[in-house]
């Protein structure tokens, strides 16, 4: 298993590094991509991918956070290119359900992080809520090499199928465990296996069993359990087949 997409420099998980590692070993997840959300963040992300050769690492600004963090593309690239083990660009995207920053920041932001990993020619991670026609437009209009994940994907068929014919990668987090989830569930039963991964984006969205509970990444095989059933796939199998894609999308395996 891999968690694609787990926030190690926030609480509680940032204090308890060990343990969580060691639960994941026990678990069986073979790697962790701690993302990247703020400027100031960032150097804490360099220090925890060297607690452990499993941790890797991304550079980028959450859009709530482009009222405050600004970067160019040249600056995201520098970041990035600090350390060989920070291997994708975001997570950025656009947020237009809580508008914590403005539209045309987030938007301006957004294009910078394209820019970057197009020329990296390493995988963007976007976040995208309320922001359907907006997102797709600006992923749209990017070259056609842009490799995409579309993190903790929770949107509609009609959006999947279109970002499909961008050849983006779809994240299943513990939302798709969710009783009220059917929609996001019927939506990934369409999507093809080859374009799936699994995340926690822990310490956030533990999934059933462990709503209420702080979230964390060896959490991940619940997701990847529900996944299974919802494709109807051995979940052995799907561990597999996620992986690999994993390590198609992020090494060029």
């Amino acid at each position: 298993m891999i968690d694609s997409h787990c926030h190690l420099d926030h609480e509680p998980l940032v204090q308890n590094i060990e343990d969580i590692l060691a639960k994941c070993k026990k678990e069986g997840v073979q790697k962790l991509l701690t993302i990247s959300t703020t400027l100031n963040g960032f150097p804490k992300i360099l220090e925890i991918i060297n607690k452990d050769e499993m941790i890797f690492g991304t550079f980028g600004i959450h859009p709530h956070e482009t009222n405050n963090d600004q970067v160019s593309k040249d600056e995201i690239i520098k970041k990035i290119n600090t350390n060989n083990k920070i291997i994708g660009v975001g997570e950025t995207g656009l947020d237009f359900y809580y508008n914590n920053s403005d539209k045309d920041k987030q938007i301006r932001s957004f294009k910078n992080h394209i820019d970057a990993a197009l020329e990296l020619d390493i995988p963007l991670i976007v976040h995208s809520r309320n922001a359907e026609a907006e997102t797709y437009e600006i992923l749209k209009n990017s070259n056609k090499n842009l490799k995409i994940l579309m993190h903790c994907f929770t949107g509609s068929l009609t959006f999947a199928l279109k970002l499909m014919e961008l050849n983006s990668f779809f994240s299943a987090s513990g939302i798709i465990t969710f009783k009220n989830s059917t929609d996001l569930q019927n939506t990934f039963k369409e999507l093809p296996l080859e374009r799936l991964l699994v995340e926690t984006d822990s310490p956030f969205l533990a999934p059933e069993p462990m709503r209420g509970k702080k979230n964390e990444p060896s959490f991940v095989r619940y997701t990847l359990k529900k996944l299974s059933e919802l494709k109807n796939v051995d979940i052995e199998d799907l561990d597999k087949i996620t992986t690999d894609n994993f390590n198609r999308l992020f090494f060029n395996k």
